[in-house]
């Protein structure tokens, strides 16, 4: 049974910043590609990161370039994203994703697995 469970959410001031875990079990971590995604209110979720299998191949989303960095531990199973430069509208729910691929996406319906998400609430 694929399990990923996210960690590492909370409430921070604007230019402040986060480290956000994802920790996979119940299948070969190391083949997999990761990412992460996010849903603020009444709003559709939204791709923020990818990385492929190797870490060698990342993507981001365009409101999060440059402030965000997806990273990946295959030895402990962890996939980390580091949010920087946090603004108010990052305020949301913060899903972890795993494809059966080893290759980047970017549709929510391209990844197979999800975490139960974190919450990231950013005051101005």
């Amino acid at each position: 049974q694929v399990q990923l469970v996210e960690s590492g959410g909370g409430l921070v001031q604007a230019g402040g910043s986060l480290r956000l875990s994802c920790a996979a079990s119940g299948r070969t971590f190391s083949t997999d590609a990761m990412g992460w995604f996010r849903q603020a209110p009444d709003k559709e979720r939204e791709f923020v990161a990818a990385i492929s299998w190797t870490g060698r191949s990342t993507n981001y989303g365009d409101s999060v370039k440059g402030r965000f960095t997806i990273s990946r531990d295959n030895d402990k199973n962890t996939v980390y994203l580091q949010i920087n430069s946090l603004k108010p509208e990052d305020t949301a729910v913060y899903y972890c994703a795993r494809r059966n691929y080893g290759t980047t996406a970017s549709r929510p319906d391209e990844y197979a697995y999800w975490g139960q998400g974190t919450q990231v609430t950013v005051s101005s």
